[in-house]
């Protein structure tokens, strides 16, 4: 019997995870997910890091701590070190899932520092450093589609750099990042950069959509309000995939990949279900078409691994049901603009309280060690 899992592949999906630790890639771990539940790539950000390296449990990284306090480093020096060896071990392992799937999948992101998210020159310095100490050609920056993300995905794609562009929640801004993207080929293809080496993904937030439209709507009360509940972010990441077939339709990006270009896969990111009352699964059953990627939390895959059931395309006929969720959010008086921008602000700050936790904590443990 083919797994879900199996059928998500065949339909289209590339099934990464949203994690990683050194103890996941050195007990054999990660290679068993690729081998059993069809993983073919890996996300990670502040979050997850911070929670490997200040696991009081975890003592894989223990050693290279000690030599780093030795050396006397910094704390933003040794996570970069620690992040870094982990994700270009990973990469390794994900090798032979790159070249199997001519370079699509076998990716592996690792992000810029979340305090230059407002900071465009910072973080095209920053995704050249990882992508110059990393070395490895299937790695992926990853970037927030902040205002200031905008132009460094443009930067970093011109020099060459695959790039994951996260923390995307809107679809106008969605539209900003492909016209980002796109400009970076052409100035990468001016240069005589071969466009084939260069990928992107662009990270579309899900789950969190629900969460911040569910809770106003909950405020309104009203029985109309209600029973558009859990409707917003399957409809937003529809209607996503719409913009994407009819932006890379356009001349445009036409020209770009009859040169060589790669299309930048829209990636559902934030799939797991934050409310009990909703099947585990929903933002991966829901959300299958040719060519996207789903990166899920563990917990996620597991039970999409269990009991999911994979019924073929569940966006692209789907388009007309999303604009009127859209219609029907506006009349009760829901405003996605600003929806979408708390949620952006919300996921950077987020981040940047995850870095701050992260470097407070390895300086506290480098100290001790000096």
């Amino acid at each position: 019997m083919s797994t879900p899992t199996a059928q998500l592949a065949a339909a289209g999906i590339s099934i990464w995870l949203d994690d990683l630790s050194r103890t996941r890639i050195s007990s054999g771990n990660l290679a068993e997910l690729i081998e059993t539940r069809n993983v073919v790539g890996v996300t990670t950000n502040p979050t997850i890091f911070a929670n490997a390296l200040t696991d009081k449990s975890n003592t894989s990284y223990d050693a290279q701590v000690t030599e780093l306090a030795a050396a006397g480093a910094s704390a933003e020096e040794a996570v970069f070190a620690a992040t870094t060896q982990d994700v270009a071990a990973a990469l390794d392992v994900f090798r032979p899932v790159w070249e199997a799937s001519n370079h699509v999948d076998g990716r592996v992101s690792i992000e810029v520092s979340p305090d230059l998210a407002h900071d465009t020159d910072g973080t095209v310095a920053s995704a050249k450093e990882l992508w110059s100490k990393i070395d490895r050609p299937n790695l992926l920056v990853k970037i927030p589609a902040t205002k200031a993300g905008l132009p460094a995905i443009t930067e970093a794609i011109a020099a060459g750099i695959s790039v994951n562009v996260t923390l995307i929640f809107s679809l106008e801004r969605y539209e900003e990042v492909i016209d980002a993207y796109l400009a970076g080929l052409e100035r990468a293809q001016a240069a005589d950069i071969d466009l084939a080496g260069i990928h992107s993904v662009a990270s579309f937030f899900v789950s969190r959509v629900d969460t911040e439209t569910d809770k106003r709507l909950d405020a309104i009360g009203t029985d109309q309000a209600k029973a558009l509940k859990s409707k917003a972010g399957l409809a937003n990441a529809r209607l996503a995939y719409e913009l994407f077939e009819k932006k890379f339709a356009e001349k445009r990006a036409q020209d770009l990949l009859a040169a060589g270009a790669n299309l930048q896969r829209p990636l559902w990111a934030s799939t797991g279900v934050k409310d009990p009352s909703l099947p585990d699964t929903l933002y991966v059953t829901e959300l299958v078409a040719a060519g996207v990627v789903n990166t899920m939390p563990e917990k996620t895959l597991e039970a999409t691994f269990d009991h999911a059931v994979v019924s073929g395309d569940t966006i692209t006929g789907g388009y007309a049901e999303a604009h009127a969720v859209f219609d029907a959010l506006a009349e009760v008086g829901i405003d996605l603009v600003d929806v979408t921008q708390v949620l952006e602000d919300e996921g950077v700050a987020k981040f940047i309280d995850s870095w701050h936790d992260l470097l407070a904590q390895v300086a506290e443990t480098l100290e001790a060690q000096r």
